[in-house]
């Protein structure tokens, strides 16, 4: 039973990254002009939009002077919710 849990964490930690990783690379590319019927900037678009509009929606001061912080909002709330979980 406690190694079906760790392995379960470990999932979760490991898909947790993965997804840190889609947030910086598309806002990396965010800052780039590239194509965007570019497919893999539409799957990222795909992958990342929803949850930067809800940072957005929920906390609308992280949008100031044209910069764009839900990225990095949501980058640290997953860092938080990965370091709880591993800590379990």
């Amino acid at each position: 039973m406690e190694t079906l849990f760790f392995a379960i964490i470990q999932l979760v930690h490991s898909v947790l990254n993965m997804y840190i990783w889609v947030i910086i690379i598309a806002a990396v590319l965010s800052l780039i002009q590239v194509d965007p019927r570019n497919p893999i900037v539409e799957v990222l678009n795909r992958l990342t939009q929803p949850a930067f509009e809800f940072v957005r929606k929920k906390l609308p001061f992280v949008v100031f002077s044209g910069i764009d912080l839900s990225p990095l909002v949501l980058i640290l709330g997953l860092q938080f919710v990965d370091t709880l979980l591993v800590g379990l």
